[in-house]
């Protein structure tokens, strides 16, 4: 499988520290240990005269061929081994077509998951489980998940709590609160009005099942917060959507879904990249997005779109290099939801964005942070410039600008590349692809 990014890294191991002591409250031990799973998963079995194994599926080639070679490493000795289903809401076996293609369009895909019904009820937490003593483990610590030569990882710490608990009482607020206006409020980067669920979800501390049950649950309490509620299933909708494409297509993050892309003339511009990365691209939506990122390992939503638009379309940057920039340093950097989305940016993908549609990311900028408060919590050197000018700094006079303390080009960049410019381009680039058909 894909190795792990720095970011999610830091999360695993906060993670499975939670998960540990969660466990010492039920009664057993987190064990530990490194090795082909199928040989070290038999030993424990049989160090601990287990009559089964028990575990979630993982909808993915490469997981599924690991658990096909547990289960029979398990079955020679005798061993009973149990599968559920609790990472997705469908299995993506169930939903490709006659020619064993799977799902390319999200809306037909939604509708058939809604009319399966509900998934079925997560069960009880045992209130005690008991395991045998002595069973040797590793410490989390020598998996050498967290960095430490720099700890770059304070801007995380500050900024999440990993584990099932945290999860659920995440929910619980937000389904409480912020859900009743999640439809209307859900592009804003300057509020907290989105869930912030999807690296728990990356991790397992909550399942989509819990999270489907729960929000209907507050649908049935709460009629006024049924829009909202129904929104935010739908985005629990595009997760699964990505899983499938995952699923039906292994090489999703380095490979176009769309065959035509092969040709798209990218731009190798390795400065532009790292401007990218810094946030220092002279669009101050963008650039507070990018440090978002770096110091807290996530980004709003509708940032990462702009973000990423301004990367592949208005830099032509290929969407490979933007996709692993995100999934080193998101910690909710998912297999599925990270390359769908950037290639449903780029154009490249299942139900993409078409390619004429190329965001500005000033009109960006003024629609969902009309105030600034986004920009200025991330871009301080910014933060005197009025809302009328703070999301084009250089249309400012050079009076404004120096009683609000920039000196563009020094203190905050000049744009990358002027818009207009940068959309002609990409609409150029991507003619170039109709016409080579």
């Amino acid at each position: 499988m894909r190795s792990l990014g720095g970011a999610t890294r830091w999360w695993l191991a906060q993670s499975l520290r939670a998960l540990q002591g969660e466990l010492h409250t039920l009664g057993v031990e987190l064990v530990i240990r490194r090795g082909p799973a199928a040989k070290v998963i038999g030993a424990l079995a049989r160090e601990t005269n287990a009559g089964a194994v028990y575990w979630n599926d993982v909808a993915q080639a490469e997981p599924r061929a690991v658990a096909a070679d547990v289960e029979v490493a398990l079955d020679a000795i005798d061993v009973k081994s149990r599968v559920f289903a609790d990472d997705l809401l469908v299995d993506p076996a169930e939903l490709r077509g006659k020619e064993g293609r799977g799902p390319r369009v999200f809306t037909p895909f939604w509708k058939r998951v809604l009319a399966l019904g509900d998934p079925p009820k997560p069960l009880p937490i045992p209130a005690r489980l008991s395991s045998p003593p002595g069973v040797a483990s590793l410490a989390i610590d020598e998996l050498g998940l967290e960095p430490t030569r720099p700890d770059w990882a304070g801007g995380l710490r500050a900024t999440w709590q990993a584990g099932e608990r945290a999860a659920q009482e995440r929910l619980g607020k937000f389904l409480e609160t912020a859900v009743r206006s999640y439809a209307a409020d859900r592009d804003r980067p300057d509020i907290d009005a989105t869930s912030r669920m999807s690296p728990h979800l990356r991790f397992g501390e909550i399942s989509p099942r819990q999270i489907w049950h729960a929000a209907r649950f507050a649908a049935e309490e709460h009629p006024a917060f049924a829009r909202g509620i129904e929104k935010f299933l739908s985005e629990l909708g595009w997760r699964e959507f990505s899983r499938h494409l995952l699923y039906n297509n292994p090489d999703l993050a380095t490979r176009n879904l769309q065959a035509s892309f092969d040709a798209f003339p990218w731009a190798q511009n390795d400065a532009a990249l790292q401007a990218w990365q810094r946030g220092r691209t002279g669009y101050p939506i963008v650039d507070a997005g990018m440090r978002e990122l770096w110091h807290t390992g996530s980004m709003h939503n509708r940032v990462r779109m702009v973000a990423a638009s301004l990367l592949v379309k208005h830099l032509l940057i290929d969407w490979r290099l933007g996709e692993q920039w995100f999934w080193d340093t998101l910690v909710d950097a998912d297999p599925g939801s990270n390359p769908a989305s950037w290639q449903w940016v780029a154009g490249s993908g299942a139900d993409a964005a078409p390619y004429f549609r190329v965001f500005n990311p000033v009109l960006q900028g003024e629609k969902f942070d009309s105030n600034g408060t986004y920009v200025r919590r991330w871009v301080p050197e910014l933060a005197r410039l009025p809302a009328s000018l703070i999301h084009q700094p250089w249309a400012a006079k050079p009076l404004e600008l120096a009683e609000a303390g920039v000196a563009l080009g020094r203190s905050y960049p000049a744009p990358i590349v002027e818009h207009r410019h940068g959309r002609e381009r990409a609409l150029a680039a991507y003619a170039s692809l109709r016409t080579s058909d």
